[in-house]
């Protein structure tokens, strides 16, 4: 498969969301797709940049974006995780990581000078056309949010 980069179509989505239902990425043609990657439910990070999409939420619905976490936790968690915070959008289960890796998120990390496999803080804006039309990679969460939605307002 060829890398990921801003301008080729992206890669399909087909992964449940915290209530179990499918979300496809084929069905939201017409719209602008923020899908963010993202290692961890209930951590800190993960829920202040979780906490900052769902509270810009009705400025991204006034550009015609849709949201989407994604990690690599349970759907059971995602579902805890959704209620606890109160979150307006879905949160995708990609347990069996293939989409992180279609997208090029699932890399070699490192904590305290352990090294392990997991998720790369990263967002991918997706046109309606369904291409993408920009990456984050390594994101930092402070402000991020309003910055995606920029892009979007100045893309529209």
């Amino acid at each position: 498969m060829a890398k990921v980069k801003e301008g080729i179509k992206a890669p399909s989505v087909k992964l449940l969301n915290q209530d179990g239902k499918e979300i496809s990425l084929k069905d939201l043609l017409g719209k602008w797709v923020v899908l963010y990657f993202y290692p961890k439910d209930l951590t800190p990070g993960c829920t202040q940049e979780a906490c900052d999409f769902s509270k810009g939420l009705p400025k991204f619905k006034s550009s015609k974006a849709v949201i989407f976490g994604v990690s690599k936790d349970s759907v059971s968690l995602h579902k805890k995780f959704s209620e606890k915070y109160k979150l307006a959008f879905d949160l995708l289960s990609d347990e069996d990581i293939k989409v992180c890796k279609a997208y090029g998120v699932y890399k070699k990390k490192s904590l305290y000078g352990r090294e392990y496999m997991g998720i790369e803080r990263s967002t991918f804006i997706i046109n309606p056309k369904g291409k993408i039309a920009k990456i984050y990679p390594k994101v930092k969460v402070n402000g991020h949010a309003d910055e995606v939605l920029n892009f979007i307002k100045a893309e529209n």
